[in-house]
């Protein structure tokens, strides 16, 4: 039973994940920083929860206003190219933001025990459901409730003069910027809250693992990020979901009897 709700609990964080590339594709921007934003928002819930001993939701809520702080940092620069440019650029951050966690050594002493980030060892023993008692089943539902939520708000903007916007922009932005729309604006907020999204993903990831290492935050994860809103189609959210349901559920588990002869699927 375990199994299947972490596979429930996996295919959620990718939803989340995937949803934060969806609003960004939307605009015209394919970005490979989702893997960097996400790292963020689990490192950041992670150090909140173990070292300061933060309550679960003031975790997730700091992991989203960082990553969203950065993203919306990163988005400016990330205007003045475009295409292969923008991928190469976004790359390049989320490898720089790899390799700061790769050297992360923030260790410190409760109960006789050294707990926090160290280094290349990885970050363990991230246990706030367990040593608050929560059951799997109750992690499960939390963490979709926070799926149910950006759903829904992503869903219901679509249906708006937001969703309208983004998709305007990302046709054409000249024909956009003459009808008024100020595409800087729209590319910067597209951003932000895809970091916004991305981190609240990584936070939920790091308490659903208990185990961060920096391999996890690779090129790989803001592949899956970016094939799942493509994937799945851009006409509505639950195309993404469709998509991580597939891939997380069928590709990567489900074909897991395979060994290594399931990579030639991924590739094809």
């Amino acid at each position: 039973m375990d199994y299947y709700l972490n596979l429930i609990n996996t295919i959620g964080i990718h939803t989340l994940l995937g949803l934060s590339a969806y609003l960004l594709i939307l605009t015209g921007q394919v970005s490979m920083a989702q893997a960097g934003f996400f790292g963020i928002g689990a490192y950041t819930a992670a150090i909140l929860t173990v070292i300061f001993e933060s309550s679960i939701l003031t975790a997730i809520g700091a992991a989203m206003l960082v990553s969203g702080g950065v993203a919306f940092l990163v988005g400016f620069p990330a205007l003045r190219v475009r295409g292969l440019m923008l991928v190469v650029a976004t790359v390049a951050f989320s490898e720089f933001a790899r390799m700061f966690f790769y050297n992360l050594k923030w260790r410190v002493v409760r109960d006789g025990a050294e707990i926090g980030p160290d280094g290349t060892m990885g970050f363990a023993e991230i246990r706030y459901f367990n040593d608050n008692g929560w059951l799997n089943w109750e992690v499960t539902i939390f963490l979709w409730v926070f799926v149910a939520v950006v759903m829904a708000l992503i869903w219901w903007s679509d249906k708006t003069r937001i969703g309208a916007v983004l998709r305007a922009v990302g046709e054409d932005e000249l024909a956009a910027d003459s009808t008024g729309i100020n595409v800087t604006v729209v590319k910067v907020a597209a951003m932000t809250t895809g970091g916004v999204i991305a981190g609240l993903a990584g936070s939920l990831y790091a308490h659903q693992v208990t185990d961060l290492d920096h391999h996890t935050f690779t090129v790989l994860l803001a592949t899956f990020a970016i094939a799942y809103p493509i994937l799945g189609g851009l006409s509505n959210v639950f195309g993404t979901l469709i998509a991580v349901l597939f891939i997380q559920g069928l590709l990567v588990e489900g074909l897991r009897f395979l060994g290594d002869w399931r990579m030639l699927l991924f590739g094809a």
